[in-house]
């Protein structure tokens, strides 16, 4: 892992990934479905820059989860459906770099004061997902 940029908000954990993003998203979604996990949407922001006529370095939104996984973080704090599905940014950086970036279940377990009733799920997807970014 390692350092996310100066401007990344506390909690945010990064990788770093040898493959290029287009290919990083790729593994990552055939790695989730494998799992069981339903890709909800991934969302091309540099084709979306593009679009409206800016340039950004290639920068994937993958939104993913399930209902095994979320909804015992949901009974623990309803309001988890906030930030639920889960969502992992795999981005280009400045050097050409290809980084994973996600909110670390840690911080969302501070942030929404969850406890035991959802410990077990916690600690899957804090296991799980680092392994289906490809660490």
């Amino acid at each position: 892992m390692t350092s996310p940029p100066a401007a990344a908000p506390t909690g945010i954990e990064t990788i770093d990934l040898t493959a290029k993003v287009p290919d990083a998203v790729a593994a990552f979604e055939a790695a989730a479905k494998d799992k069981g996990l339903n890709v909800f949407a991934t969302v091309d922001h540099a084709a979306g820059a593009k679009e409206a006529g800016m340039e950004l370095r290639p920068t994937t939104l993958v939104i993913v989860g399930n209902a095994k996984g979320g909804t015992p973080l949901m009974l623990d704090n309803q309001l988890m459906g906030l930030v639920l599905p889960l969502r992992v940014l795999f981005w280009e950086d400045e050097n050409g770099a290809t980084h994973a970036s996600y909110e670390s279940i840690a911080h969302f377990a501070e942030r929404f004061g969850l406890g035991e009733p959802s410990a077990k799920a916690r600690e899957t997807i804090a296991g799980l997902l680092p392994k289906l970014i490809g660490v």
